[in-house]
């Protein structure tokens, strides 16, 4: 996939996907730790993994289901999983050894087996931990997407992902169930119900390329860097910067094609960095 591929055209999105917040949200929201890894604070914001956070992007408002065309949604959410189980410290890549070979080549190991309370991520933590020998994350990813022509690796696909996750944010009260029918059949639909938490997620993607932009990788967040390669990874991104106007919307866009055009081999090189997350960048980039 060609890295820029989603910017060419600036695409229609309803706007009712870009209801922003009110001054008072906006003066109250947190401001995100340079390394905060993990969301383990106080705050009264709802905390969404990176699959649900990816998931929301996603998902239209009122019709409660993600695009019919995308094809790319369900890859991208593994990825989703293999760095948040980067980020939380239970996997890690293989050292770089006296050969060093690149982020592709070297395989995904098991740091540890602690379970982390989230049952995709403790599902596919535990196929982690059976395998061995141990497999590369481009391998991981076509695995827990069932994408393998390997029959014996099929047991590994994590199955009805997008509306496991729907259920979660159900549970977190962000979205709703309903039934539609559509003309042969019926539809499990989620349609949002709490348009602060995806309003509050939309203004702190615009915000991380926009007014709180560091021209630094290594100095953004890390979870947020995550999010904006994957919604761009699942083609969801674009519903993130549809509200914005023409100049910020050039903007943005102009920043994130400067994030997919980093030598994430150089970028993973460096200290204080996550590896993985890096390796999954290239997998969707190769």
């Amino acid at each position: 996939m060609n890295r820029s591929e989603g910017f060419v055209k600036r695409r229609n999105v309803a706007r009712e996907n870009s209801e922003g917040l009110n001054k008072e949200e906006q003066s109250n929201e947190k401001k995100p730790g340079r390394d905060e890894e993990v969301d383990d604070g106080d705050s009264k914001e709802t905390r969404l993994t990176l699959m649900e956070e990816v998931l929301l992007l996603g998902l239209k408002d009122k019709e409660g289901y993600t695009s019919f065309w995308n094809d790319c949604i369900s890859s991208g959410l593994r990825g989703c999983i293999l760095i948040e189980l980067g980020l939380r410290g239970r996997i890690e890549l293989e050292k770089v050894g006296m050969r060093r070979r690149s982020l592709l080549a070297r395989k995904l190991i098991l740091k540890s087996d602690s379970p982390i309370g989230d049952v995709l991520l403790d599902e596919a933590l535990k196929h982690l931990k059976e395998t061995d020998p141990p497999e590369t994350v481009q391998s991981w990813i076509e695995y827990l997407s069932g994408e393998t022509w390997n029959p014996l690796k099929l047991r590994y696909q994590l199955k009805n992902v997008r509306e496991r996750l729907a259920k979660n944010l159900v549970e977190k009260g962000v979205l709703t169930t309903e039934k539609q029918n559509f003309l042969f059949f019926d539809m499990t639909t989620h349609p949002l119900t709490d348009n602060v938490t995806k309003s509050r997620l939309i203004k702190k993607i615009q915000d991380a390329v926009i007014s709180k932009w560091v021209n630094n990788p290594q100095l953004m967040d890390k979870r947020m860097l995550a999010l904006i390669f994957l919604a761009h990874a699942s083609d969801v991104l674009e519903n993130a910067f549809a509200p914005l106007n023409d100049d910020d919307y050039e903007l943005a866009t102009k920043r994130v094609r400067k994030l997919l055009d980093l030598n994430f081999e150089e970028e993973a090189s460096k200290p204080n960095t996550s590896e993985v997350l890096w390796a999954v960048f290239a997998a969707f980039t190769k």
